[in-house]
């Protein structure tokens, strides 16, 4: 049962890592998808974070949280987790504190981000697959590892134009050579 439950736990941390991993060479790949299972595994096994609100991304060694949490002290944790993991270079702790919402706004919240990917698969100009979209309370995060500040600028535009939309959290971050 362990197992199951530790390969499950793998599955979705590399699923959740898949973004970072565009143009990248072999070995980085497989360093920084070791890299991001630590840090889930991590996470999970952390009282006090709600891991499955933190999505974490690694390129190069440089880790990126991002997603919504409660409290400061949660927000501080995951990032002090994230820190403590075998060959982390750096942490950007891009986690946004926003309250819990309604059942109501969830669902809302469910469309909008469903919204936003649409129209970032509809910009040509940007590649998609390396953001992750989240929203809370029509607050929408972009975040990842992107390859330029012009794509960086466009997809935030894409998602502020979006119907909906009340304000866009950038956690986007040019990739590192």
């Amino acid at each position: 049962m362990k197992y199951k439950v530790f390969a499950s736990l793998a599955a979705v941390a590399l699923a959740l890592a898949a973004p970072a991993m565009a143009e990248k060479s072999a070995g980085n790949v497989v360093d920084d998808g070791a890299i991001a299972t630590s840090v889930k595994a991590s996470l999970l096994a952390e009282k006090g974070v709600p891991s499955s609100d933190v999505n974490v991304e690694v390129y190069k060694g440089v880790v990126l949280l991002s997603g919504f949490v409660k409290t400061q002290a949660e927000k501080d944790a995951a990032g002090k987790v994230a820190k403590n993991v075998k060959d982390v270079g750096s942490v950007r702790n891009q986690l946004v504190v926003h309250p819990s919402t309604s059942m109501g706004t969830k669902l809302d919240d469910t469309v909008l981000v469903s919204k936003v990917k649409a129209a970032l698969v509809d910009a040509s100009d940007v590649k998609s697959g390396q953001i992750n979209v989240e929203a809370r309370g029509g607050i929408v995060q972009l975040g990842g590892f992107v390859s330029g500040d012009k794509m960086k600028a466009r997809a935030i535009a894409v998602a502020k134009g979006v119907s909906g939309v009340k304000q866009v959290d950038d956690a986007l971050f040019v990739k590192p050579e």
